[in-house]
């Protein structure tokens, strides 16, 4: 075997699968078709579930640093204002969204990869992958081939993957036509905010980015009708110039430089299934949607660090297979509460009809305003809501249950250092307590390896053993309660 899990993609997905495999020992490749890393970024906002992610993996850095805060959106209709949908960060939590370019984050996800001796093999495009019992034989378009065991498609809408394992895509278009320009203008609008323009013809928005010439990088999107025919650079920034004028009232966008452009259609599109046999998919491979609202990436990261720690116990050989179709019945029913909400809000805010226009104009945009509405969309886009006690791991019993997440906690460990609950989840399990419990601990390690013994001064109750993804997998006092747990629904294998 050449490498125990090949990782097609090196994309935000794609990354994090692989730093999170190897965080947890287990070999690893990343591989992607494009010669050079993008520098260019697809998404612009990490929201507050993907920030946490990249906590845990010790793969932030100084992203914070380099981001736009975002502050919110300004929505006119009809030629006014109407309302600005301000984001409303839940103050009991320790992380936020970040206006952040997405090459930003790859590239510090890469150096991450790197310290755990990894990189990303660039130009190594997949063409064949044929799976048997015990592993994928992939071949590459150079001609080169290798074997893995286990093969993991984050190689984003139109996954090669995905089309080799036989998986089918279903779906429908959202909007025909949507052109995208990254550019660096003279325009004296506030940069605090971003802002959307909604017109019978269509809607236009406008967010501003951190780029090379500080305070002037702006991104442009409006959908627009599909004429077909290919279109230059130049003529995207035309027509997007025009739409700005007749739908916002914008007379000249005073563009200096563009960076980047784009044509792309808006799908939904859910696949039929996350795994076959060997072969796993995750991110854009598995589901793609409306980029309104920001939730493609960070939906895709959720999916590889769920994916990541149930991968490593079965390729450790400390857990069965059956342990991965977990990750398809705790992510699939999420990516289909993100496609239909972002579904949803597309078709409303691109008002394609009298009908739609009206309850955009009259009810959803005004009631924007309301700060209870922008707490609960504020909370609704971070994702830290996410649970899975309704899934094959989750549970019954007193909050949090078995499948919620668990916020980051202040914690000592059994030297007494100080540490947060997720930087000790970075490289295995925790076990959390008001006190020492190594029968647990000592338990919970035959079974899954790594777990960090956490001292939590105001934990009350049980003591709570934290999956690697920071969601809660069991609580109690009793090791052979445990160890009928760890045995019997995750499905582990006690090692000495």
């Amino acid at each position: 075997m050449d490498v125990e899990v090949l990782v097609v993609g090196a994309g935000p997905s794609g990354l994090v699968a692989g730093c999170a495999l190897a965080a947890r020992g287990v070999k690893v490749r990343v591989v992607d078709r494009a010669e050079r890393p993008a520098t260019t970024s697809r998404a612009n906002i990490l929201h507050a579930r993907g920030v946490e992610v990249l906590t845990r993996l010790g793969a932030l850095g100084d992203l914070p640093e380099r981001a736009l805060s975002p502050v919110g959106m300004t929505m006119y209709a009809r030629g006014r204002e109407l309302a600005t949908m301000r984001f409303a960060p839940d103050p009991r939590e320790a992380v936020q969204a970040l206006f952040v370019s997405q090459a930003d984050i790859e590239s510090q996800l890469r150096q991450r990869l790197e310290s755990w001796g990894g990189r990303v093999e660039h130009g190594r495009e997949v063409v064949g992958a044929v799976q048997d019992a015990h592993g994928v034989t992939v071949a590459f378009a150079d001609g080169e081939s290798l074997r893995t065991g286990w093969l993991v498609g984050c190689d984003g809408a139109r996954s090669a993957v995905r089309e080799l394992a036989g998986i089918a895509f279903p779906g429908v278009p959202v909007v025909e036509r949507f052109l995208l320009a990254d550019v660096v203008a003279d325009w004296d609008r506030s940069r605090e905010g971003s802002a959307g323009w909604f017109h019978p013809d269509g809607m236009v928005l406008a967010m501003p980015m951190r780029g090379r010439d500080e305070g002037v990088l702006w991104r442009v999107m409006a959908d627009v009708p599909d004429t077909g025919g290919h279109l230059s650079a130049e003529q995207i920034v035309d027509q997007i110039r025009a739409v700005l004028r007749e739908r916002a009232g914008v007379e000249d966008l005073g563009v200096r430089q563009t960076v980047w452009t784009s044509v792309f259609r808006v799908q939904r599109r859910l696949a039929e299934h996350y795994r076959r046999g060997r072969v796993l998919l995750a991110g854009d491979a598995a589901h793609a949607h409306s980029p309104i609202g920001g939730q493609g990436m960070n939906t895709g990261i959720g999916d590889a660090e769920n994916l990541a720690w149930k991968l490593a116990l079965v390729v450790q050989d400390r857990a069965g297979d059956g342990l991965l179709d977990t990750y398809a019945a705790e992510r699939r029913p999420l990516a289909e509460v993100v496609l239909r909400n972002t579904t949803a809000n597309t078709r409303l805010l691109a008002g394609a009809t009298p009908l739609t226009r009206l309850v955009r104009d009259r009810l959803l945009l005004p009631i924007m305003n309301l700060p209870a509405v922008q707490r609960q969309a504020t909370r609704t886009a971070s994702q830290l809501w996410v649970t899975y006690r309704r899934g094959p791991l989750g549970g019954r019993g007193t909050a949090p249950r078995p499948g919620d997440r668990v916020p980051d906690l202040a914690c000592t460990g059994h030297d007494g250092a100080r540490t947060g609950l997720h930087a000790a989840l970075r490289t295995g399990w925790a076990l959390v307590a008001n006190g020492a419990r190594p029968d647990l601990a000592e338990t919970a390690r035959r079974h899954l390896g790594p777990v960090a013994s956490l001292h939590h001064a105001e934990a009350t109750g049980s003591p709570i053993l934290v999956r690697p993804d920071g969601h809660l997998a069991w609580r109690g006092d009793d090791p052979a309660d445990l160890r009928h747990w760890l045995t019997g629904t995750l499905g582990t294998k006690e090692t000495a």
